[in-house]
């Protein structure tokens, strides 16, 4: 079996576009077949620089490799349809000489108004009236003698059935009278994605096409050109169309966007592959993780779906977010390493301390959904041990970075609900002084900090929750002691001292 993924560089790869390639690349996988990557280049003026490189860059993320294509070769190169532009003047010529393709002269201005009377008459409007089919060869030397540059059409047959049996939808028929004398060549010289993508499918020895539905209206175009050449055409398989949530079209309000993005927002790439998975194929319908393995063992096209797949936002944060909670302590430092480095305010040293992301990592990892997510849920973390105090008034949260190195006390978040004035700054001046005594790992500090509160006569979730705000700025924070003793006694100290001048 041998399939292959032929994007075109005219935008950056998008999950519907992804999810085209990781089902055929599944697919090759499972059977011990062959993935083909081929860039179908040929539309010059919707090319989008650097593009080709975003889509490459986009597979190996996810751990798609390719049997052949661009970096890897093959046999049946180049597999970049630009430089294949000899091999589709060819297969013209020969659909000419057979008589199933004619040059046509029309203008645009001539096809635009063509469309506009139909229109007016209220007809069916059509892409073409096939004007120039029947031209004599007179009538043909005389356009080509006023210089005018001939496109190529396909010679549709006018009658008849045109059907073909799709691997998910099943039997297919079209009627040769709904199909146009579609465009193979343009003026340029360039084909069109019909000529191109028959041609290169047969001489590369394409077995089976899984592409997405809205290709369905061409194939009866593609099975006709490949009668007319003379090739016995692929299997295909129209996969599902992915829609947002509300059923509509997917569109960027939905979360869709381009994959390289999702990697950089923190999407980790098997959480990505495992979701893009679930896109339209499943095992049954209780099974949502999978590890690249299974996925491979157990993907058949027999288990797509034929109706429409769902992107939901909500459901890949929370798969990414058990990824990330399976990820060991030290694969999880690796991953927020490059982040926190991207994200961590400037003032931060650099290159950032491996051994202390490692004491944070485990503290946020149950918070995290998504690596973007680390440099919040951590800042406080990295500033500086001598945070400056700035009115508060207004300020709607616990801690505001107006500068990278700034923490904003809220008297009235360090004193809770419940904490008179005299009651936090008697618990911040007696914490001070027992801070200083106890050795500074959680467990010491959280039965050192519970006597304290018992000897004060607080409460402990008061009590707590003033050292949380003293320490961090924040009413929210991982677990306080683990917390203390990832800060160090020099910060936690420091800190102190600073809410209690703010109470003072």
């Amino acid at each position: 079996m041998r399939v292959r993924y032929a994007p075109s560089p005219t935008g950056y790869p998008h999950v519907g576009n992804i999810r085209t390639a990781l089902f055929n690349w599944l697919f090759a996988r499972h059977s011990g077949g062959s993935f083909i990557v081929r860039i179908e280049d040929t539309d010059v003026n919707r090319k989008v620089e650097g593009a080709t490189e975003a889509i490459l860059d986009g597979l190996k993320w996810l751990g798609i490799d390719w049997d052949e294509g661009p970096e890897v070769g093959g046999n049946y190169g180049p597999y970049f349809q630009s430089q294949r532009l000899d091999i589709y003047q060819k297969v013209i010529k020969n659909l000419v000489e057979g008589g199933h393709a004619y040059p046509c002269y029309c203008s645009e201005e001539r096809l635009a108004r063509m469309r506009t009377e139909m229109a007016e008459r209220k007809e069916s409007v059509r892409s073409y009236d096939r004007h120039c089919r029947n031209l004599s060869p007179a009538e043909r030397a005389k356009l080509e003698a006023e210089g005018v540059t001939p496109v190529f059409r396909f010679k549709t047959p006018l009658e008849g059935e045109t059907r073909f049996n799709d691997l998910i939808k099943g039997e297919v028929v079209f009627d040769n009278s709904t199909l146009d004398d579609f465009v193979l060549l343009k003026s340029d010289g360039y084909p069109t994605y019909h000529l191109a993508n028959v041609t290169d499918d047969h001489l590369m020895k394409i077995t089976h096409v899984l592409r997405a539905d809205e290709w369905l209206s061409s194939t009866p175009r593609h099975i006709l050109l490949y009668s007319a050449l003379g090739y016995q055409p692929p299997l295909f398989a129209h996969l599902p169309m992915i829609l947002g949530t509300d059923r509509s079209k997917l569109s960027k309000r939905h979360g869709a966007t381009a994959i390289t993005e999702y990697r950089d927002q923190g999407y980790l790439p098997q959480a990505m592959m495992n979701f893009l998975a679930l896109l339209g194929w499943s095992l049954d319908d209780r099974t949502e993780l999978f590890t690249k393995e299974e996925l491979i063992q157990n993907f058949s096209i027999e288990r797509i779906s034929k109706t429409s797949a769902i992107f939901n936002l909500d459901k890949l944060k929370w798969m990414n977010g058990v990824y990330l909670r399976k990820l060991s302590i030290d694969e999880l430092t690796e991953q927020l390493l490059p982040f926190l480095e991207r994200d961590l305010p400037p003032s931060v040293k650099r290159p950032i301390s491996r051994e202390y992301v490692k004491q944070i990592a485990p503290l946020i990892q149950e918070r995290l959904t998504t690596l973007g997510e680390a440099a919040e849920l951590s800042k406080f973390f990295f500033l500086k041990p001598e945070p400056q105090i700035i009115s508060p008034s207004g300020i709607p949260s616990a801690v505001a970075f107006g500068t990278p190195d700034v923490l904003v006390y809220d008297t009235n978040l360090l004193l809770g609900k419940k904490l008179t004035k005299d009651d936090a700054v008697r618990g911040l001046e007696a914490a001070l002084g027992r801070l200083q005594a106890l050795p500074f790992d959680a467990h010491s500090l959280e039965a050192g900090l519970r006597a304290l509160a018992s000897e004060l006569g607080l409460k402990t979730s008061d009590f707590f929750s003033l050292l949380r705000v003293a320490t961090t700025g924040r009413t929210a924070a991982p677990p306080l002691f683990q917390t203390m003793a990832a800060l160090g006694k020099d910060r936690c100290l420091k800190r102190i001292e600073t809410a209690l001048k703010q109470l003072r």
